[in-house]
């Protein structure tokens, strides 16, 4: 298989850059790509035009492909701004020479909305100068469509060749204004995209604790201040903490203490009901918050983590180990603050520790 196919070698050849500084190299593409578009749009005009022996009408349709090839040649040799400027002239003194010659209901004219889409994509600045570009677009189709009412054509064509032409124009006008949206808008929506990803990776950053991936302080009393204000079910909210972790960190190293860490997460999120808001309150405590449940629900569901995690066994280098997390349970009351609410839960954690750790309080 060849390493560049006719078609690769045509696109490369297209998106080639002019060469000269602080130049866009999509506007040239785009410029090119158009007037491609505006030379096949000549080539069929003349094949129509051909077709019905119409001479006047062939002679001044060959004019078209002759004058947007010449713009092609030269948007390798000229600027980007400059073949931009040749091809909007070009694409204007097209349109209203057709309008003058064939009249209105070849639909040439609508090549005009072209012209507007691509001013407006093809620069990030000078707005003034776009609208008084588009407010003279509009004053010259109002000129050529009163001028069209009062004046006939200088060409009178057959009412088929004027219907086959107003298909033609209408394809390609649209084909053209989507080839100008979708070239200037897929590097917005891409760089839109990247934008929202990574809007979305700092606000995760924002959020979750680094170590475990779970939530973190702040990120939790949001969520709680927000679930207290509009409460509507029963809440419970569980303190835990790892017993004796900081012997785990003396005796085994702090890397085996974050392997717990991270052990224990993915256990929360594994054997906790789904809707379970699972945080890390700091160091080796986690709070958990469980919205529509009441104590006793909840209380079942932190026995069945308790003995999950009693199962887990973590390899500390020389030895094996386990261990537990002491749990303090309380039910929202629908008036106590976070503040309360927190220190009850606290409290009962202590109450927990003080009666031999690895249990539920509540």
């Amino acid at each position: 298989m060849k390493e560049h196919s006719v078609l690769s070698t045509i696109y490369e050849n297209i998106c080639r850059d002019t060469g000269k500084q602080n130049e866009s190299a999509k506007l040239i593409v785009v410029v090119r790509l158009l007037t491609l578009a505006m030379l096949i749009h000549s080539f069929v005009c003349c094949i129509l035009v051909s077709l019905t022996a119409h001479t006047g009408a062939l002679a001044f349709s060959l004019i078209s492909p002759v004058l947007f090839l010449a713009i092609f040649v030269l948007s390798y040799r000229c600027s980007t701004f400059t073949s931009y400027c040749i091809l909007n002239v070009c694409i204007l003194f097209w349109s209203v020479m057709n309008v003058y010659y064939f009249g209105w209901n070849i639909g040439i004219q609508h090549f005009l909305l072209v012209l507007l889409v691509f001013v407006f994509f093809s620069k990030y600045k000078h707005a003034g100068a776009k609208i008084l570009y588009v407010s003279f677009l509009f004053i010259l189709r109002l000129i050529l469509y009163y001028y069209c009412r009062s004046h006939e054509p200088l060409t009178v064509l057959g009412t088929e060749l004027n219907n086959a032409l107003q298909m033609v124009n209408t394809f390609f006008v649209f084909l053209s204004l989507g080839l100008v949206a979708y070239l200037f808008s897929s590097t917005t929506q891409e760089m839109e995209g990247k934008l929202i990803e990574y809007n979305r990776k700092l606000m995760k950053q924002a959020n979750t604790d680094t170590l475990t991936g779970l939530y973190n302080r702040r990120r939790t009393m949001e969520y709680l201040e927000s679930l207290l204000k509009n409460a509507e079910s029963q809440i419970s909210i569980c303190l835990c903490d790892i017993d004796h972790f900081k012997r785990v960190n003396d005796t085994y190293g702090h890397d085996v203490g974050d392997v717990v860490l991270t052990t224990i997460s993915n256990t929360f999120r594994k054997r906790l009901p789904p809707d379970t808001f699972v945080s890390r309150w700091g160091g080796e405590e986690f709070l958990l918050i469980f919205p529509r449940l009441n104590g006793d629900e909840a209380g079942t569901a932190l026995e069945i983590l308790r003995r999950s995690i009693r199962e887990l066994v973590f390899d500390g280098g020389t030895e094996k180990f386990t261990v537990s997390l002491t749990y303090g349970l309380v039910e929202y009351d629908f008036h106590s603050d976070i503040t309360t609410i927190l220190k009850e839960a606290d409290e009962k954690l202590y109450i927990g520790k003080e009666s031999g750790r690895d249990r539920v309080v509540y």
